[in-house]
């Protein structure tokens, strides 16, 4: 044995006498289901955790409904500490029994309407569903203007939006045409007819968040949220732009949830305490979400918005009850449209 490796040798039989084990690198502090870095800023989050908290969260790319099934799948032995999804998930999630109550701080300080009363699911930031559109891909096609628009043939190859069946933003885009053409929770057949006559513009139905694609040109117009589109335009200098339908359109929550039984409790509760106080609230804001906790949004992070005027065609929905119709649409559209 060479000297250096009986000097690591002795070094750790040191450390284990006075009770420090030192852990590998590679290893986790918390595991969190579906915080990608791509994704509403999340690699910015992560790297604050580790900053301001120590603890190493890796990178984890699932959607909302892969997070739920493998929540599921896992729960007999379950390998999450925390998830994050969409609200109908969280919704979900506290039914399938995969989630513990936890009220972290600033918990009293969310809207009624934007937690369980029980800390199984909390919010902790919102955005407006619309067109997130590359300007420059658009290949001299005009900016659309309303849902309606996206049907005329001009606008072929040039649409994309998540698989409704899967990631959460998909099924609240398409929750979102279905009320703004005048359909609602019980009645889902506008918003089922809309993606029927969608289809002849072949339109690109990736599973996974797909921001890069529309950096890149691939996906020149894409049914997404306000944060990515003015990530993009101010963050990553894309001659991008963020369109609220003329007909309407929805706000959507985004929650997390503690796993029931997950295995680091103790550290689980402090990265959810992160992402609700001060500080965690401030990079969302940063990251152009709308923050659960409104102190969070400054002047100056406000003004790069669309006007206010403009949001009043968002509109909040009966979330409990889009949770409820979920199943209903995802059958629907995989029967008629896909």
């Amino acid at each position: 044995m060479r000297f250096r490796d009986i000097f690591q040798t002795l070094a750790v039989a040191a450390l284990l006498l006075v009770g420090v084990v030192p852990k590998p690198a590679s290893a986790a502090d918390v595991i969190c289901y579906n915080c990608p870095p791509e994704w509403a800023d999340w690699g910015t989050m992560l790297k604050s955790i580790k900053r301001d908290l120590g603890l190493e969260v890796p990178m984890d790319n699932k959607n909302s409904g892969q997070t739920l099934s493998t929540l599921i799948a896992d729960k007999a032995n379950p390998v999450a500490d925390v998830a994050y999804y969409g609200v109908s998930f969280g919704i979900k999630a506290k039914e399938a029994g995969v989630v513990a109550p936890y009220k972290p701080k600033n918990f009293d300080k969310i809207p009624a309407g934007l937690k369980d009363p029980n800390g199984y699911w909390f919010t902790i930031h919102y955005g407006t569903i619309g067109f997130f559109v590359n300007v420059d891909a658009l290949r001299g096609v005009p900016v659309p203007k309303s849902w309606k628009d996206l049907l005329k043939p001009e606008y072929k190859g040039l649409v994309g939006y998540l698989d409704p069946t899967s990631a959460f933003v998909g099924y609240a885009a398409a929750t979102a045409v279905n009320e703004a053409l005048g359909g609602s929770l019980d009645n889902l057949q506008p918003g089922i007819d809309y993606f029927k006559s969608l289809q002849k513009n072949n339109p690109i139905v990736p599973k996974q968040t797909s921001y890069a694609r529309v950096l890149s040109g691939e996906i020149p117009i894409m049914f997404d949220y306000d944060f990515n589109a003015l990530r993009a335009k101010y963050k990553d200098n894309c001659n991008c732009v963020f369109i609220i339908p003329q007909e309407g359109t929805i706000v959507v929550p985004y929650v997390m949830s503690l796993v029931k039984g997950g295995p680091h409790p103790a550290n689980a509760k402090k990265v959810l305490d992160y992402v609700l106080s001060d500080a965690g609230q401030r990079i969302w804001a940063n990251a152009f979400l709308h923050p659960v906790i409104p102190s969070a949004m400054t002047p100056e992070i406000a003004a790069r918005f669309p006007p206010a005027k403009e949001y009043e065609r968002a509109k909040p929905v009966d979330y409990a009850k889009m949770e409820q119709a979920q199943n209903r649409f995802r059958d629907l559209y995989l029967k008629e449209v896909r």
